[in-house]
């Protein structure tokens, strides 16, 4: 019994010194997370000259950042006011007007630098080296949100996009438009650019039938929604909601409608959600069963499921010979067979989960970012009749009355140089991050692993020394020689990024856009309804604070 007890108590001695290393270890690692390594951080910073706020533990700006946003959130702007910069990242904004346009702030532990200048903007975001990454969310959650192309690095990154873009390059020869490229166009550019150039066409012109059915379906129900009257009331931020969801899953799916309608909608509950957690991230939080936690869990299974659903679907109709091959998610399967026979795999490059999560990101970025371009664009031309008038009048004399083709979009000037100023004033994303990994210099500084680096969209597009004094004025012309020529430094119009990683939907995104904006312009007037509060505000994306209400009048 004695020599029991005696490895029994040895045995327990062993379990608390074990306890007591494993608490050192962890104290020592929360140590080093929340104090040492910030504190070894900012004096790297500070050291070579960079200004900004000071770190305070733990949350850094964070509580500050909340009490600025809170604060704007209660007062709305004036109706003909577009300076949104400071109530939209009101941080951002005060720390770059006391420390300068190169300047600090703190997210937690995280030193955070704002990169104020177009040039470094350009330098981090036209890396193809992948030197300057974008911040990781835990992989849990990316995995339960949207793991795509847009949270992927180095080799997989590089894959998924030859793939996503390959997908769309079917039958390509058949599609030389002269309206679309000149011979001159396609003997200079080179034969890569050609087959990108066709690649974009043929893709929009097998979108164009999903943009156009529901924005006709869009119109008559806001048509029968005023009944014999001749003019109503309408938030069109919810409106152009469903038709951009209800667009991208037209486009995606085919008629799977019913279930790309349910997966957009909890993919907004998604982001919401995600919004709703605090930019403090503390390791292992995710893994917590909170109310919050189980909610994302639960919404993750559900739409990963109907997404399973949908690809066996597709899947067995290809198998069968009878898949709709204008169906963006079946161009997308067959795209991974034939990349995965030429690289001599025997197994799919992207696998189901790779998949599920490119058609998440896809229903994220396709929906908001269009609905959130519209919604600006029908509020800022309700304020600014005139250009509302200029974009009728050409978009009648380019379609009539008759639904909007491709060709025609291309002739759309006015309209391209009102949605440009719109992505302008209100861009859908306001900011990017990179982040460092290993030391880096950019602009004379050298940041050290760890730093992310702040590319404030917003910022840069209401930067009066780079777009003029008439910044904060609605001036569409500014944009009538292209983009290159609209301000004076380049890239300081990139709203849907810049470089190798810029957003792969953006010619969908605008050329949606233009459709539904050219159709409602055909069909009604509109001018801001006396119920309309201008409040700007950024969730994911940015969008209006107390809904977008708009008078329509029939034509």
């Amino acid at each position: 019994m004695t020599a029991t007890m005696a490895i029994g108590a040895a045995l327990l001695e062993s379990l608390y010194v074990l306890g007591g290393l494993s608490l050192l270890w962890f104290t020592w690692r929360a140590l080093e997370w929340a104090w040492l390594s910030p504190r070894r951080l900012g004096r790297a910073l500070r050291a070579q000259g960079l200004r900004g706020t000071s770190y305070r533990f733990p949350s850094g700006d964070l509580a500050e950042e909340e009490r600025l946003h809170a604060a704007e959130r209660t007062k709305p702007m004036p109706l003909l006011s577009h300076a949104i910069s400071g109530r939209v990242e009101p941080l951002f904004d005060s720390t770059v007007k006391e420390h300068g346009k190169i300047s600090m702030i703190w997210a937690g532990p995280t030193p955070m630098v704002i990169l104020g200048d177009p040039k470094l903007v350009r330098e981090v975001l036209s890396n193809k080296f992948g030197h300057f990454r974008k911040p990781k969310l835990p992989a849990n959650l990316i995995k339960m949100i949207a793991d795509g192309l847009s949270n992927h690095d180095g080799v997989k990154w590089a894959v998924h996009r030859k793939i996503i873009n390959h997908g769309f390059h079917l039958e390509k020869l058949k599609v030389l438009t002269r309206s679309f490229y000149s011979e001159n166009m396609l003997l200079s550019n080179g034969g890569s650019r050609c087959v990108m150039l066709l690649t974009v066409h043929l893709t929009l012109q097998r979108m164009l039938p999903a943009f156009t059915t529901c924005t006709s379906e869009l119109i008559k129900r806001w048509e029968d929604s005023m009944g014999s009257g001749k003019a109503q009331e309408i938030d069109v931020w919810p409106e152009l909601q469903d038709l951009t969801g209800d667009a991208i899953s037209r486009a995606a799916f085919g008629s799977s409608l019913t279930e790309g309608r349910r997966i957009f909608r909890i993919q907004s509950e998604q982001v919401q959600l995600l919004n709703s957690m605090t930019n403090l991230y503390i390791p292992g939080y995710t893994y917590l069963p909170t109310k919050l936690n189980r909610r994302i869990k639960a919404n993750a299974r559900e739409v990963e499921g109907l997404l399973k659903g949908i690809i066996t679907k597709k899947e067995r109709a290809m198998k069968n010979g009878y898949a709709d091959d204008g169906d963006m998610l079946v161009l997308l399967l067959q795209s991974n067979i034939n990349e995965s026979k030429d690289s001599g795999s025997s197994k799919p490059m992207m696998t189901m989960d790779d998949i599920i999560g490119e058609l998440k990101l896809f229903y994220f970025a396709g929906m908001e970012t269009t609905s959130v371009l519209l919604t600006w664009t029908l509020i800022v031309l309700s304020k600014h009749s005139e250009w509302q008038d200029r974009a009728r009048e050409e978009v009648l004399r380019v379609f009539g009355k008759k639904q909007p083709d491709l060709d025609g979009t291309h002739q759309l000037k006015v309209v391209t140089m009102v949605l440009y100023e719109v992505l302008r004033l209100y861009p859908p994303i306001t900011l990017l991050e990179r982040g460092t990994y290993k030391e880096m210099e950019l602009g004379g500084i050298k940041y050290p692993p760890g730093v992310r680096l702040l590319l404030p969209v917003v910022t840069i597009h209401h930067d009066p020394d780079i777009w003029g004094e008439d910044v904060e004025e609605f001036k569409p012309e500014r944009f009538a020689e292209g983009i290159s020529k609209a301000s004076k430094e380049a890239p300081a119009f990139f709203p849907f990024g810049w470089g190798p990683r810029i957003c792969i939907g953006q010619n969908f995104a605008l050329l949606e856009a233009k459709i539904a904006l050219s159709m409602i312009l055909q069909h009604f007037s509109f001018g801001l309804s006396p119920s309309y509060i201008h409040a700007p505000f950024r969730v994911s994306t940015l969008q209006p604070d107390h809904g977008a209400h708009i008078m329509l009048e029939r034509i």
